[in-house]
């Protein structure tokens, strides 16, 4: 029984999405060979779905399972607004017609005859891009846009667009090329396994999160089709929505950014490991700037050392952050007696039993050791820098060191004045000066980095380390640092999952949660309480001289030990060690994640 498929509502008719016919296969029961023969010769419909009494051509099946998608999401939004309109002057087409049937309701939902049902889109230019083109810096690289389709019969989110995401690390995120084939086919795919006897694949584009399985999951006794859902392909559509939801909110666009996060949720659902956290994140500080609330907890710096501590254990950055900058020290103090290391952010002072170890090696005796830590006040006014003081004091004591400390509270290094130190003269003890993942949150305050550069050329140290993220996150566009950060973080969280620990142990959940806290201060967070504001390599060379500082080379020795502290993670395997004009960088497989470098007074400041 062939019935003719009606456009309802003006709406424009849908081809055949997949651009070939998919084989069918028959199952089991020969008597009813002959009736879907007859079935398929009377008007090509699909013989597995009119067993179950829908009425659907073969040809159209990915364009039925696209319109599916779209009524899902046309529902989540207009069920905010209320879909009361359907109870009248609503006609109701016969349900066996999947085809028409979903056609009709995305008609009924888009454009209801007395109301808008979606002013999330209404308020949006029909003709357009919500997503402009992207820049990036490789100018070779293909500019895309990303669109919201709207027209005066239907108000749909249309996810076509392509960004170029080979940046970002993980097959979820940019699978690998298709063939000729596949690519003039759907980019969906859904797998229909009926019992065991079995299965049938189709061109779809279904994204539901609902439907993600393991082909084949389906028990014998069942006779309904399990729906499977490419997770490569929504992964990509995943980073295509957080791109979309940005933009919305550079251009305070915030309806259809609240819109767009929500469906973001219901993409990182189908997703695993990095992609999905990446994401879950991004979308929670997405969240936070479109409704305004912001986190309360963000300059705590006593949960964050905690959370850093972690960090520390589960992953090579900060270990070769520490261990880069005390060869470097290490080198310049050679001969000196007595050592003097400014810390301007001691935490935990981790970074320092390794140096004071290397110290009591020295030929002839190790020299005098005194350690200056800074750090912010806590928030239960406890000693902390004391606690740490005490605690290196009898390290000292046990391997033979002359030790001194003494700790100093500041909410800020540009309140420091170098007279707080009480610096001796150069030929009684050398002077080094240490600064990991600190500097690039004085750039929230104006003048603040120059300030603290200041001070330190008043010391007049032997040499000055510094350790920062390898990233741009400090421009003034929010798209763009938005698309830096999330780089930048899809290869730091991917290189958490290839550190070869299951079941993730608590090292490795609150490492992601530090993680975490800086993307939401990245994106979530403006004027002074955005601190996270990492700049490169390249910028940083530039604000370092200025002032008169020039750079130190870090040896080769420096880089061949670095490079034996990453088997110690995994083989090694997926990191890298880069020597970058004297400075040494840490990656995860092509993407620089910090970088140490070493800086002296140039010979006219020194001299």
């Amino acid at each position: 029984m062939k019935r003719d498929h009606q456009e309802i509502c003006g709406a424009t008719g849908y081809g055949n999405g997949s651009g070939s016919k998919p084989e069918s296969s028959s199952i089991g029961n020969p008597n009813k060979g002959k009736l879907w023969e007859e079935n398929q010769d009377a008007g090509g419909m699909d013989e597995l779905l009119a067993v179950l009494g829908y009425k659907i051509r073969s040809s159209d099946m990915a364009d039925v399972a696209e319109k599916l998608e779209q009524l899902e999401m046309v529902m989540g939004t207009a069920q905010e607004d209320g879909i009361s309109h359907l109870s009248c002057d609503t006609i109701h087409y016969n349900p066996s017609d999947l085809s028409g049937w979903v056609q009709s309701m995305l008609c009924e939902l888009n454009n209801p005859a007395t109301a808008n049902l979606d002013p999330v889109l209404a308020n949006s230019d029909s003709n357009s891009s919500i997503l402009s083109q992207i820049n990036h810096s490789d100018p070779s690289k293909p500019q895309h846009q990303q669109q919201i389709v709207s027209s005066n019969q239907s108000q749909v989110y249309n996810d076509d667009s392509e960004y170029d995401l080979r940046a970002i690390p993980g097959v979820a995120a940019y699978p690998p090329p298709k063939s000729e084939s596949d690519s003039e086919s759907t980019r969906k795919r859904m797998k229909t396994s009926i019992g065991s006897s079995g299965s049938t694949e189709y061109g779809s584009s279904s994204s539901s999160p609902q439907g993600i399985g393991v082909s084949g999951a389906v028990t014998e006794s069942s006779t309904r089709p399990v729906v499977l859902i490419d997770s490569q392909e929504t992964g990509i559509r995943l980073v295509h929505t957080l791109m979309a939801c940005a933009e919305a909110v550079q251009q305070e666009n915030l309806k259809l950014a609240d819109a767009l996060v929500k469906h973001i949720g219901l993409l990182a659902a189908s997703q695993a490991g990095a992609m999905r956290k990446v994401a879950t994140y991004f979308a929670e500080a997405l969240a936070r700037r479109i409704y305004r609330i912001y986190p309360q907890d963000s300059l705590d710096s006593s949960y964050t050392d905690i959370l850093q501590m972690h960090f520390y254990e589960t992953c090579p950055y900060l270990k070769f952050a520490h261990f880069t900058a005390n060869q470097a020290i290490l080198e310049a103090v050679a001969t000196a007696n007595r050592v003097h290391v400014i810390d301007f952010g001691l935490k935990q002072g981790m970074q320092w039993p390794a140096l004071m170890q290397a110290l009591a090696l020295r030929p002839g005796g190790p020299p005098a050791f005194r350690l200056t830590g800074i750090g912010p006040p806590q928030p239960d006014n406890t000693d902390a820098l004391q606690q740490v003081g005490w605690k290196l004091a009898q390290l000292a004591d046990t391997i033979g060191v002359e030790f001194e400390f003494k700790g100093f509270v500041a909410n800020s290094l540009a309140d420091l004045e170098p007279e707080m130190f009480e610096i001796r003269p150069p030929e009684v003890e050398a002077v080094a000066v240490n600064s990991v993942f600190e500097f690039h949150r004085l750039l929230a305050r104006p003048g603040g980095i120059e300030k603290v550069l200041s001070t330190i050329k008043a010391m007049r140290p032997k040499i000055l380390t510094v350790v920062e993220q390898e990233a741009n996150h400090n421009g003034p566009v929010f798209l763009d640092r938005f698309t830096e950060a999330l780089h930048y973080y899809s290869s730091l969280f991917d290189s958490l999952e290839g550190s070869g620990v299951v079941p993730p142990s608590q090292d490795s959940v609150m490492s992601e949660l530090y993680l975490g806290r800086q993307i939401c201060n990245v994106v979530a967070c403006e004027g002074m309480d955005r601190v996270e504001r990492h700049e490169t390599l390249t910028r940083w060379r530039t604000r370092m001289e200025t002032p008169g500082f020039s750079p130190v080379h870090l040896g080769s020795n420096a880089y061949k030990q670095a490079s034996m502290l990453l088997a110690l993670f995994a083989g090694g395997d997926g990191y890298i060690v880069e020597e970058n004009n004297g400075c040494l960088m840490l990656g995860w497989h092509t993407r620089p994640l910090i970088a140490t470098s070493a800086w002296q007074l140039a010979s006219t400041e020194s001299g």
